[in-house]
């Protein structure tokens, strides 16, 4: 053992080596998630959930090597950037994914969009009636 690696360096070294091995196998079960799971919606789930926590321990394993705290607010603002945009895309993918019936809805537990996207088609197609009866008259 090295006589100049004082304790707290030891502890400091031993946690950001846990935080990259956890982090890098949340990664990769996401990436793994992404190949085999049957349709979109599980394969949505697999990107943003454990990808989003091993970027977290991945980008706290760097902070904790680099030993300086000025790398610790870039690494937050990449953190809360990834929070803000992965559920949104997410979202995004999954409704894009339902309107053009790229799901398996047997695999659904709930199916909660049917309802509002029902009535959304009903109101269009009130709409587009009373359109048609004012171009009529």
């Amino acid at each position: 053992m090295n006589p100049d690696v004082s304790g707290a360096d030891a502890w400091i070294d031993l946690a950001s080596a846990v935080f990259m091995v956890v982090g890098a196998l949340l990664s990769l079960g996401a990436a793994i998630g992404l190949l085999r799971f049957p349709d979109l919606m599980s394969r949505m789930h697999a990107a943003t959930k454990p990808q989003v926590l091993g970027l977290f321990l991945l980008l706290a394993a760097i902070g904790l090597q680099m030993r300086t705290w000025w790398v610790w607010p870039v690494l937050v603002v990449a953190w809360i950037f990834q929070l803000l945009t992965v559920p949104v895309s997410a979202h995004m993918v999954g409704r894009a994914g339902y309107r053009t019936k790229h799901l398996h809805r047997e695999l659904l537990a709930a199916d909660e969009l049917e309802a509002v996207v029902q009535k959304a088609a009903a109101e269009a197609a009130r709409t587009d009636n009373r359109d048609d009866g004012e171009t009529r008259q």
